[in-house]
């Protein structure tokens, strides 16, 4: 388990350097240094021997348009030297800050770091980037178009300062099938309701037993997993931790936890939720079903929180309903996803992951500059509104796709959860055996929701557990349980 979990987050920053970005656009190179031939390296987190996609979706357009800057790419770390990891014992899992921090200083310094927002908020932390608000006012950089939430998101990470600019986020909305509500006499629901207004909507629209039954919502579009884990979706606003910032003691042991645990378990005991152990229904006639453990698109929930990119799926899925066996066209559409009373303007999965900032150390800091702006710009955003994987930064080039009308504003109307710890991900890195111990949660999860201990019951035992196992971590980083 610790090695696919890590595998997980090796895919997560791999995303984070396949950024999805365009071809063409047009900006012009700055006139003072036209003829002058210059190097821009562009540090980015994982990276290897073969950045052809890389360049294709992200510097290629640069160079077209600026022929005087050759862009170099360099990658924290080599996806090559994670070959054979989980084999070999002595093999460490690198540090992805501390590598970046390596090739941001020393004698041949990156330019350009590109990066998620936990990283970024170390290194704004360690003052190892340069605030652009100066350049952006001496520019006259409009920042106005920017979706409020993306640039409130970035100014979190920079005590309300601006370090970096993102081109591009991801999101995540609740998706409601409004052929079922109408069916069920019920209103359906709107932006910024509450997790408890939304989960009374759920209860409502939970019908049926069986194969026949139906959902009232679910925290993923996808069918199996225990809701263990995608029930972050509800408490991730409310940034409960595990355990303590120092990876000391644990935390769990709290009112707000378990009340979290005794929502989330009545929910999936009463069906209104998944629980994550149903069957799932086989392929017939050997054929490929494309809404197999699709929960929405199967009708089996009438509210689910998706991502961005699953309207291409809806979109897909209904040009060709006429192909599917007992599949019916679903109509759909969006709401912001549900927030907590403390934390109204916050919610849903707002994702910075491709930040772009200028090195404290950068060598050439003018062109850095004109990489961000270039790829920050009205004209590149344009383009880039075409795109079916992330939206764009600049809201007035957010529209809906393939001429359909739904609440498009749903997916960027809150605000970004503000990341935890930056120390997290290096803590998990140097102890491994911290992820035993999320897993171990699991474990006692379960026995709440097969009504063999209460929540309050479940929790303790796991902070007495997780202690244990975080004393073991303190006085060996490398400590494993069984």
């Amino acid at each position: 388990m610790k090695n696919r979990l890590w595998g997980k987050r090796v895919l997560a920053l791999m995303a984070t350097a396949t950024l999805a970005l365009p071809l063409i656009a047009g900006c012009t190179a700055s006139e003072s240094n036209e003829n002058e031939q210059r190097v821009l390296r562009v540090a980015t987190l994982w990276g290897g021997q073969d950045d052809s996609y890389f360049r294709q979706q992200f510097t290629d357009a640069f160079e077209l348009t600026h022929k005087n800057v050759t862009i170099e790419i360099v990658p924290a770390i080599d996806q090559g030297s994670m070959y054979g990891y989980g084999y070999d014992e002595n093999q460490e899992i690198p540090d992805t800050v501390e590598s970046l921090k390596k090739i941001m200083t020393g004698d041949n310094p990156v330019d350009v770091v590109v990066a998620d927002s936990s990283t970024m908020k170390s290194l704004i932390q360690e003052n190892m980037v340069k605030q652009l608000d100066p350049l952006i006012q001496e520019d006259k950089f409009d920042t106005s178009d920017f979706v409020p939430s993306v640039i409130e998101g970035i100014k979190d990470l920079g005590d309300q300062n601006i370090y970096a600019l993102t081109p591009t986020f991801m999101s995540s909305a609740l998706f409601y099938n409004k052929g079922m509500f109408e069916k069920a006499g019920v209103e359906p629901p709107t932006d910024n309701m509450t997790w408890d207004d939304v989960f009374n909507l759920a209860t409502r629209l939970t019908k049926g037993e069986g194969k026949d039954h139906v959902f009232g919502m679910a925290f993923t579009t996808y069918q199996g997993g225990s809701p263990y884990y995608s029930m972050q979706q509800y408490y991730n606003s409310l940034q409960l931790k595990v355990f303590d910032d120092k990876a000391e003691k644990m935390t769990v042991d709290s009112p707000q936890w378990e009340k979290v645990w005794s929502t989330v378990s009545k929910l999936a005991r009463d069906k209104v939720i998944p629980r994550g152990d149903e069957p799932q229904e086989q392929q017939s006639e050997g054929r490929y079903n494309p809404l197999q453990g699709d929960l929405f698109l199967s009708g089996k929930t009438a509210m689910a929180i998706g991502d961005y990119n699953y309207i291409n799926q809806l979109i897909d899925a209904n040009k060709n309903a006429d192909k599917m066996k007992d599949f019916t066209k679903v109509e759909w559409d969006v709401v912001t996803p549900p927030v907590h009373p403390e934390a109204p303007e916050i919610g849903g999965t707002i994702y910075l992951s491709s930040l772009m900032a200028i090195n404290s150390s950068a060598q050439n800091p003018e062109d850095a500059w004109e990489l961000i702006k270039y790829m920050n710009s009205e004209d590149w955003a344009k383009i880039k509104a075409r795109s079916s994987y992330e939206m764009v930064s600049r809201k007035s080039f957010i529209k809906p796709k393939d001429g359909l009308d739904y609440n498009i504003q749903a997916f960027y109307k809150l605000k970004p959860v503000p990341p935890t710890s930056t120390n997290l991900d290096k803590m998990y890195q140097k102890s491994p055996g911290l992820w035993q111990i999320n897993e171990k949660g699991m474990q006692y999860f379960d026995q709440v929701l097969d009504n063999k201990k209460t929540p309050k019951e479940a929790l303790a035992e796991w902070a007495a557990k997780g202690n244990e196992m975080l004393a073991k971590i303190k006085k060996d980083p490398k400590a494993t349980f069984q």
